[in-house]
Order: C-alpha cells, then structure tokens, then sequence
C-alpha cells in the first residue's frame, strides 16, 4: 500500500521531503554525539567494538540527509565500486520518497540489493547508519566517530 499525498503542489511535497530529511539528519548527527559519548565510556559503543579481518572499507559517501558515513563490506565479497554504488543509488531512492515507512527506513531494492535503515537506538548502538544485503554479502554505511 503506498501512501497518498494530500492534494498540493510538487513545491510542497518537496518542502515535505527536506523537512523529513532535516529531522533524519538532526536524529542521525544526535545518535552520532550518544555514540561517540557511550565509546569513550567504555559502554560497547562503535569505537569499543573490535574490528573483524575480513571487513573491507571503500570510503566515505553520504547519506539522503548529507550526513557522511563510511562504506563497508562486512560479510562476503564485493567490490568498493559496487558498495560504494549501492550506497548511494540508496540515498538517492530515499531522497526520490522510494523508501517505505517514516523516514525511509523500510527495506528498499537496489540492483538487487535490500537496504534499510537502522531506528535511532540502533544507530545508537552501533553506530551503524544503514545496511545493503544480497546472497550473503553485506554492506554497512556507518557513522564515522567524531574528532
């Protein structure tokens, strides 16, 4: 079932669409600070959490709300230019209104690809901003930690 829009103009959806984005973004830059506060801590925060031999890093992209994250293989095989790609027809299909639920956090098809996003005490959590699955490979956009 998708949602409807009320009858208005395509001006004011897309005020619409940047409100919703600018709440994803202030929701994503708190849980960076709570993140980065929960590591130092020593709660098992991102920063606490050891690092797995296998995992690949591809770089930094951003998310739909401009926020940047950095891309990661976690489990399996892909390469940096399709992890990278995914991430960002991924924010692009959220900023395009293609993601279901509030926020765009409902799973999303991307070339074959089902990304979500995680909810606020997940990002808390792991620091973990969103994931890409297909046929055993995953790939995380995370919140680098702060300076």
């Amino acid at each position: 079932m998708r949602a409807r829009w009320p009858e208005r103009s395509a001006s004011g959806r897309s005020r619409v669409r940047a409100s919703r984005a600018a709440l994803a973004a202030a929701a994503v830059l708190l849980a960076a600070g709570c993140a980065s506060s929960a590591s130092a801590a020593g709660n098992g925060g991102p920063a606490s959490s050891s690092a797995s031999a296998n995992v690949k890093s591809c770089g930094t992209t951003r998310t739909a709300a401009n926020v940047p994250v950095q891309v990661q293989v976690q489990h399996g095989q892909a390469s940096c230019a399709t992890a990278m790609s995914v991430e960002r027809a991924y924010a692009k299909a959220i900023l395009d209104g293609r993601a279901p639920g509030n926020g765009g956090g409902g799973p999303v098809n991307i070339n074959g690809w089902t990304c979500r996003g995680f909810d606020t005490p997940e990002v808390l959590k792991t620091g973990q901003a969103s994931k890409c699955v297909r046929d055993g490979v995953e790939i995380l956009a995370i919140l680098p930690a702060p300076a």
